[in-house]
């Protein structure tokens, strides 16, 4: 990856964007838990995904979340420390997605869901499996979304491509939700920086579906509509990491034919 000096500097742009919106945007405190807040600004990290690529994305989306967490008003609060990968990981997964590296974004997303059925809260998962399925039904949902977002991406942006931006955003929130979900079921976590015992902590995941799934929803469908304008304005330009996406026409291969010279 080149990393050129308009890379660096919409970087710095975007990381400073989400610090801004960090502070005017309203957040929604977590069920039971009010020291955690959902912040509505970390849906621009799908944005981050689509504009600067997978990797620049990340990176950009990680620093903006982490200027966010260390200036006031977070002023680094360690119950916000856990879930500094949330937006990162949107932004990631998205991008992979977006630029046709979906099956990459796929077993990212796959291993923070495999990873979160070994954790205390849904162990053993034959007495606890109600937990995980709680907590994960919309994640797995979103997972396998992937496929027919990336198989029939071109038919779902027909037109304005709302469907379309809109089903790739929420698979990149959730895969936010999906990091939050799994930092927060570590003993470390729940138990030294939250003082809650697995018990609670069960009792609070089963809340979960009631709620975070719509919170998702807003945010897919806030990033489609600055998604939407942006992608036609940036589309064939060079602002954008990469001309080749998931929605560029498929270039025809050249037949032995057309490579022969003329006599």
């Amino acid at each position: 990856m080149k990393l050129t000096t308009r890379n660096v500097a919409l970087v710095a742009i975007f990381a400073a964007l989400y610090y801004v919106l960090s502070l005017i945007t309203p957040f929604i405190p977590a069920i039971g838990v009010p020291e955690i807040t959902i912040s509505l600004e970390a849906l621009i990290a799908s944005v981050f995904g689509l504009v600067l690529g997978p990797y620049l994305g990340t990176l950009t989306a990680f620093l903006g979340a982490f200027v966010a967490w260390t200036l006031p008003p977070s002023g680094m609060s360690p119950f916000g420390l856990p879930f500094l990968l949330s937006p990162p990981l949107n932004a990631l997964v998205t991008g992979l997605i977006f630029y046709r590296k979906w099956k990459f974004g796929f077993a990212a997303f796959g291993v923070l869901i495999i990873a979160f059925l070994f954790t205390p809260p849904v162990q053993p998962l034959t007495e606890n499996w109600f937990v995980a399925a709680a907590v994960l039904f919309d994640k797995v949902f979103a997972l396998f979304l992937i496929l027919p977002v990336a198989i029939f991406a071109k038919k779902l942006s027909v037109g304005k491509a709302s469907l379309f931006y809109f089903l790739l955003f929420f698979i990149g929130n959730q895969a936010d939700n999906m990091w939050g979900s799994l930092a927060f079921s570590v003993p470390t976590v729940y138990g030294g920086i939250f003082g809650l015992d697995v018990i609670t902590v069960r009792g609070l995941f089963l809340l979960s579906p009631f709620a975070y799934p719509a919170i998702r929803l807003l945010q897919a469908f806030i990033a489609m509509l600055i998604a939407v304008p942006l992608m036609r304005t940036l589309s064939g330009t060079p602002w954008l990491w990469k001309k080749e996406t998931i929605l560029s026409p498929e270039q025809k291969v050249a037949t032995m034919t057309d490579s022969k010279h003329k006599g």
